[in-house]
């Protein structure tokens, strides 16, 4: 039965293998449980509230759960969903000073409404399958150096330069426990990988925390040093969870808040960057997994595409701030996740996490960084698809792989590809070469370039 759902033998995959991958994207996403709570909870709305730690946790848990486990049954994907990193931040620093809470989470059901409008018309499909099938191999190569970013960061590995823009490490050497946990985690995988030992990735995420809850219980280390989360031995594990913002939003109430032009400039940014985000995303992990085809194109796509606006919908209405397809999931894939099968796995994690969640404070970023880093190595190799000798699609290529990790956003290097991509076709009158979906994608992404320029412009 589950081969025949799930289309197991198709995807050339296995129960335990979907399993294994599911954990290892649960694992490789859980900081979000933690994370997304700090950075809501550290705004405050126009009337100078703040949203409860506990209830926020609640929420990320539930809604990721929820999303995750849509994503499975409907799109058959191993993609797992969450609050969106980006999307919070615009809830929390460009909507909630202007309007309240549940005001701006009105604005995120609604994004997620247009985004569901978009994947239902088919636009969204016909908008992903106009890009050139270069640009999403560099799609994928961005992706991998964004995500590889992320984790070097996150351990601690690279940091804000004190003369240059980042450094090696927080003193330009690399010092302290959890960036040397970091690196034995990071070698061990590698090692593990290339022996081609089954569950690589997850067993050296589980040894790695192990290692870090050991080294921080009998060394003298900061907290602060491990990131979001320091790697400690649970008081209890089970914790109840706190519903008090679940159905707290206001739909429209931001645009008389706040002024239409403002409330519009706030949706307009999430709808662009949840859109473009995700669908990076989607054609990313899909082209790892061995899901795209000779076109370029993903199975299923608008099923997909639906449940990711569903996911906008879902996090806006429980207060999480927008779900959406998190780039995480490629840790999952490349430990063999091919179908829903694995989101099975990892959305169940995420609803236990809602009575579990002392547990989700025990893997620390230095555990679970290299596979970050691993993973984007591998979605590296997809550059090899890209024609560096063609002119025409080794700029825009190269702009999509630098821009995503450069400017640490998606949405900047899917759109500094797109417009470049659209510009040299045009000056060469190679006008039968650009769908012309691919203008109107250009034109509204020199509109979010320029975003600053039209609220001053129209204010």
């Amino acid at each position: 039965m589950l081969d025949r759902f799930f289309e197991l033998t198709g995807r050339g995959t296995t129960v335990g293998r979907e399993v294994r991958g599911g954990i290892t994207t649960f694992v490789a996403m859980a900081y979000i449980i933690l994370l997304n709570p700090i950075i809501l909870a550290g705004a405050k709305d126009v009337t100078g509230a703040r949203l409860s730690i506990a209830e926020l946790t609640t929420s990320t848990a539930l809604a990721a759960a929820v999303t995750t486990l849509l994503m499975a049954f409907i799109g058959n994907a191993p993609f797992g969903l969450a609050a969106g990193l980006g999307l919070n931040a615009v809830v929390a620093y460009q909507a909630a000073p202007h309007m309240t809470w549940a005001q701006a989470m009105g604005l995120v059901v609604l994004e997620g409404a247009v985004i569901i409008v978009l994947a239902v018309t088919g636009l969204r499909t016909l908008i992903m399958n106009a890009i050139p099938l270069a640009l999403k191999h560099a799609i994928s190569v961005g992706i991998g150096l964004f995500i590889a970013l992320i984790g070097l960061v996150d351990a601690g590995f690279v940091a804000a330069g004190t003369g240059t823009p980042v450094q090696l490490g927080a003193t330009g050497h690399l010092t302290g426990w959890p960036v040397t946990v970091f690196c034995f985690g990071l070698l061990l995988m590698i090692a593990l990988f290339a022996r081609r030992v089954p569950g690589a990735i997850l067993i050296s995420i589980v040894v790695t925390a192990v290692l870090s809850v050991l080294v921080n219980t009998v060394a003298t280390i900061d907290p602060r040093s491990w990131g979001v989360v320091t790697p400690r031995v649970p008081e209890s594990l089970v914790a109840a969870p706190e519903f008090g913002l679940v159905g707290q939003f206001d739909l429209f109430g931001g645009f008389a808040r706040a002024g239409a032009l403002t409330a519009t400039v706030v949706l307009f940014t999430l709808v662009l960057s949840g859109f473009f985000d995700a669908m990076g995303t989607i054609i990313g992990v899909s082209d790892e997994a061995g899901l795209v085809d000779q076109q370029g194109r993903v199975p299923r796509l608008g099923r997909i595409l639906t449940v990711d606006g569903v996911g906008g919908v879902v996090g806006g209405a429980v207060s999480s701030s927008a779900n959406t397809v998190f780039v995480e999931s490629a840790a999952g894939v490349g430990e063999g996740a091919r179908t829903g099968l694995a989101s099975v796995a990892t959305g169940a994690l995420l609803g236990l996490t809602l009575l579990f969640t002392p547990l989700a404070a025990v893997v620390p970023a230095a555990a679970a960084a290299p596979a970050l880093v691993l993973v984007g190595a591998l979605m590296m190799m997809q550059s090899k698809n890209v024609p560096w000798d063609d002119l025409e699609l080794a700029v825009p290529a190269f702009l999509t792989i630098a821009l995503m990790p450069f400017t640490y956003s998606i949405t900047n290097g899917v759109g500094a590809g797109v417009i470049a991509y659209t510009l040299i076709k045009a000056v060469k009158g190679k006008f039968a070469e650009i769908p012309w979906l691919l203008w109107v994608v250009s034109l509204i992404f020199l509109a979010y370039f320029g975003i600053d320029w039209l609220e001053r412009l129209f204010d």
